[in-house]
């Protein structure tokens, strides 16, 4: 069985490193809205490929979104998704390393249900596996399956959320759980087997709302945090780390980063204008109507969105792979992160070139005090 001190889940970060991983390309044009971007098919042999890549090169995890309904637009921004849990079932049997991270929506997945469901999946990756829990915003595609709570307020959502997390890790430590709640009732739920990993898998989040935030803070380990400038990013990254010292708890941060990797910075910024040329507005549109934006637009966005403007839906940096190397550095060390989740416009290749030229530059410059084990349990 696969132990581990309390706080410690494998990870470079355990032990003064950094925790880099990859977003994989789950659904069809990766986080380019744009019909000039490198096509992301969604496939699982693209995904599989990809996955035997990140693994190959050394990062540390994958995770994978979970998606119902896309954008549409031109490209048919992310109409084709694969399931997040099957998908990571499928590439625990595939890796022998990499931690594996699939995503649950609160508001679509019983507790009892996803605690037996990952724990399984921990067994079947040697303890491995690790969750994203959503409490849930993309009001689009739960309200074509009529799953939308329109009397839930967004608070009320990680009230929902809390109580969630609190049965899941009930059901993978006690042999009898007895919860009743506001939204979830369990009458001697028993779950086996239990995860392999103790005392639990890894548990990340992403709100960045007060209240998303101080959920994360309280129940997860990780949050995938974000900020207009890098000043931004640093003020949330330190007072999520923060709040979760006041409240006894150690967290990881985290942020998504775009990686165009290119022979020189001109060549990089050449393929961000060619990118930007096919902008697909109409996916934007989608995407907005999706968060419920669409009618309040101007005023009303996220950064998320309004980097969406640009084609580019997360972060990104660009450039020859020392300039790679320097925006990493500094977003790893001056912005207090723990880790970066990488993206690319082509998957296949950047990741090799992300081996090749820019890992072991990071590595040496970020080493962990004592590295974790990276044999499979």
């Amino acid at each position: 069985m696969n132990t581990q001190a309390a706080g410690r889940f494998g990870l470079p970060s355990d032990d003064g490193g950094k925790d880099l991983g990859m977003f994989l390309p789950i659904a069809n044009g990766g986080w380019i809205l744009s019909s000039t971007a490198p096509p992301i098919d969604a496939s699982y042999a693209y995904n599989r490929t990809a996955a035997l890549l990140a693994e190959g090169v050394g990062l540390d995890f994958i995770m994978s979104m979970a998606k119902w309904r896309g954008y549409g637009g031109a490209t048919r921004h992310w109409s084709c998704a694969l399931d997040s849990q099957i998908l990571m079932t499928a590439l625990a049997v595939e890796t022998r390393r990499v931690k594996v991270w699939a995503t649950v929506h609160t508001l679509l997945q019983n507790p009892a249900v996803t605690a037996k469901m990952i724990a399984t999946l921990d067994h079947i990756s040697g303890g491995r596996v690790g969750l994203n829990v959503v409490p849930g915003a993309y009001r689009g595609e739960f309200e074509q399956m009529g799953a939308w709570p329109g009397a839930i307020s967004h608070d009320e959502r990680y009230d929902l959320a809390t109580e969630w997390v609190r049965a899941v890790k009930r059901l993978w430590s006690e042999p009898s759980v007895t919860q009743e709640g506001r939204y979830f009732t369990l009458r001697d739920c028993q779950s086996e087997p239990k995860p392999v990993q103790t005392p639990r898998p890894f548990l990340v989040a992403a709100g960045m709302s007060e209240r998303g935030m101080r959920f994360t803070v309280e129940q997860t380990d990780a949050l995938f945090v974000g900020g207009s400038d890098d000043d931004e990013l640093r003020c949330v990254s330190l007072r999520a780390k923060e709040m979760a010292r006041a409240a006894g708890r150690r967290l990881r941060t985290y942020a998504m980063l775009i990686l165009v990797i290119e022979d020189s910075d001109a060549a990089a910024e050449a393929a961000l204008k060619h990118y930007r040329a096919g902008f697909d507005k109409e996916a934007f549109f989608g995407m907005m109507r999706s968060y419920g934006m669409i009618d309040s637009e101007i005023g009303h966005e996220n950064s998320f969105t309004a980097r969406a403007r640009s084609a580019l839906m997360a972060p990104y940096a660009a450039g020859g792979a020392a300039s790679i190397v320097k925006r990493m550095t500094h977003l790893l060390g001056d912005c207090a992160l723990d880790g970066l989740m990488l993206i690319f416009p082509d998957y296949h290749a950047g990741l090799r070139r992300l081996g090749a030229e820019i890992l072991p530059a990071l590595r040496e410059r970020f080493p962990a005090k004592a590295r974790p084990d990276r044999q499979a349990p």
